[in-house]
């Protein structure tokens, strides 16, 4: 695999605090990387750094070779990066529907606020069904999406993610909120994408986590402690004291 996304000596303080102290990380093309970390490790800081949301002190993001580290948000979307489940996105009094055909024409570089053919909108809806199709909602795109589940809304962002068309989908929490049948259909679909997206994925669902993640990053107190596969992190033991909570 070729690395898709480098962080090296990525740096972030609010006042004394070191929300991110050095972060060195590699994602390649096609895995799901796991973040995981207790509370206050400094996740959503990281996360914010990569899609733009902040500004890191110091240190590179380097995403396909090129530095990002003071790319905006929208210039990092074009280059193919895109967030989810960071807040909920979605305008409830549209259906299914017109919320993934906006990220399809949000993709296209237009606005629904010039008039299009008939012909032309019709594509776009019809691109929108299939990434409702792939995720298994297309039986309810016609819906009003505030008639829908969390669990449902969830799904709803990722069709829009996979919209974008991004090379790389960081997503923030995609289980937070999911009850037991609806975490196990968002892990049935993530997996659907291994290899075919690379994704970030920051999440305190452990079963989630192992299930998914090609590699797992562990953070605590800004700092990444260690790297490895599922099971090299299962058994590390400076992981299980740290975070994973568990006694020899």
């Amino acid at each position: 695999m070729s690395v898709l996304l480098e962080i090296a000596a990525l740096n972030k303080s609010f006042g004394g605090i070191r929300a991110t102290d050095d972060v060195n990380l590699s994602v390649e093309t096609g895995e799901v990387h796991a973040i995981i970390g207790p509370n206050g490790a400094g996740k959503t800081t990281l996360v914010s750094q990569l899609s733009g949301g902040l500004t890191p002190d110091s240190g590179t993001i380097r995403f396909k070779g090129r530095n990002i580290a003071g790319l905006p948000t929208h210039a990092r979307a074009k280059l193919g990066i895109t967030r989810s489940f960071q807040i909920t996105s979605l305008v409830m009094e549209m259906s299914v529907l017109d919320n993934v055909a906006l990220a399809v024409q949000a993709k296209q570089g237009h606005s629904f606020r010039f008039l299009k053919p008939a012909s032309s909108i019709a594509a776009l809806r019809n691109r929108a069904m299939d990434y409702l199709v792939q995720v298994g909602l297309g039986d309810r795109a016609h819906e009003d999406t505030v008639a829908l589940s969390h669990g449902e809304h969830r799904l709803i962002e990722i069709a829009i993610a996979l919209a974008s068309e991004a090379q790389l989908m960081l997503l923030d929490e995609p289980m937070a909120g999911l009850g037991g049948k609806e975490s196990a259909r968002m892990v049935e679909f993530l997996e659907s994408l291994k290899g075919a997206r690379t994704i970030l994925l920051v999440e305190h669902d452990m079963d989630a986590v192992f299930a998914l993640a090609d590699r797992i990053s562990v953070l605590v107190y800004g700092h990444i402690i260690a790297t490895g596969s599922p099971q090299e992190i299962r058994a590390n033991d400076k992981v299980r004291h740290a975070y994973l909570g568990e006694e020899d």
